[in-house]
């Protein structure tokens, strides 16, 4: 008999994965179990992800108006002020890495006090105030840009462009801006990242969106595990003997015919510690998150696929297309055919 940290009692005891669109496999080595936190970080996933290193004299000030869901910037050089429209001012200084989530605009200078010289507009397209196009202007190279290649301000920065229903998951659980500080932890992506960056050679493209999707888990991993950052439910609970367990089910095997009678015997509790326990740990019951999970996959599979909306259902635990277009529709208020609609042109 073991007791939880919730004083309920417990009983007894890839990488050749095909991914569709933005969903390529990063280089991740899976353990025989793959745990929760692992199924929600496959959800924003780099493929032909804008990446770019920048190289700066001062004053500078650029806005970011382009939309992007999610960026991350990683100073090589040189210090910056990141300012969300709605939020403090952060520096950020050499080593340091910050993730901003969109889509709201944001201000990247060497001085809060400097006026934006560059507007970025969806699509990475950067203009000057007045509108002019700075594309050729500020290019240095392959993957560079700036306005001098010898300026003191170097910094690298990577754009998800989407991140579907699975990443809109953990974006929701993280501030407008968060940064890791050089000396709060220890990566050695970054010199892989900034070497590789201005390289070209086969598959380059790819190399690239590998090392950007894991520096991002690198990070999330270390802003997640800092004392004085309040993780999400579901990520604490990724180490919980039961809830932990059940969350392994459920994003290892979404399709099966799960069952709270199911998943309970599978971890070896009654279906009432199993009820309990997942609901403190997690905060939702086990059923509703199997739920919520299943539509998450349905929702980017329908964007990535001409799949049969039969075929979809299948593959994420529903019997026919009838049953998760009706579980579809009450939880996202449009039909799966209407979410499909709204997928961009290839």
């Amino acid at each position: 008999m073991l007791v939880c940290c919730h004083d309920c009692s417990l009983n007894g005891t890839l990488l050749d994965r095909p991914w569709p669109r933005y969903q390529n496999a990063c280089l991740i080595v899976y353990s025989e179990r793959v745990d929760a936190l692992a199924g929600l970080l496959e959800g924003p996933r780099a493929s032909g992800a804008f990446l770019l290193r920048i190289l700066l004299d001062p004053p500078w000030s650029i806005r970011v108006q382009d939309e992007s869901p999610l960026c991350l910037a990683v100073m090589l050089g040189g210090e910056a002020w990141v300012e969300p429209d709605h939020g403090e001012p952060v520096r950020l200084r050499p080593g340091d890495v910050a993730i901003i989530r969109g889509p709201d605009p944001y201000v990247m200078s060497d001085d809060t006090t400097t006026p934006p010289q560059v507007i970025v507009h969806p699509g990475q397209r950067c203009v000057t105030p007045d509108g002019v196009d700075l594309r050729e202007r500020m290019s240095l190279g392959m993957r560079t840009w700036g306005s001098n290649p010898d300026g003191p301000v170097q910094m690298l920065l990577g754009v998800y462009e989407e991140v579907g229903a699975v990443g809109q998951r953990l974006l929701d659980v993280l501030p407008p801006l968060l940064v890791v500080s050089e000396d709060t932890w220890d990566s050695t992506l970054i010199p892989v990242l900034t070497r590789e960056v201005t390289r070209q050679g086969p598959a380059q493209g790819v190399m690239l969106d590998r090392l950007l999707d894991l520096l991002l888990i690198a990070v999330l991993r270390a802003w997640f595990d800092r004392p004085e950052t309040k993780a999400p439910a579901w990520y604490q609970a990724h180490t919980h003997p039961v809830a932990g367990e059940a969350l392994r089910l459920f994003h290892e095997n979404p399709a099966r015919d799960w069952t709270l009678a199911r998943v309970a015997a599978e971890v070896g509790v009654s279906r009432a510690t199993l009820a309990e326990c997942f609901r403190n740990a997690v905060g939702t019951p086990p059923m509703t998150y199997l739920t919520e999970w299943r539509l998450a996959l349905a929702a980017d599979l329908l964007l990535q696929s001409d799949a049969t909306l039969n075929t979809v259902a299948r593959q994420v635990g529903y019997a026919n297309g009838f049953a998760l277009s009706s579980a579809f529709k009450r939880v996202y208020g449009i039909s799966p055919q209407e979410h499909r609609s709204t997928a961009p042109a290839q």
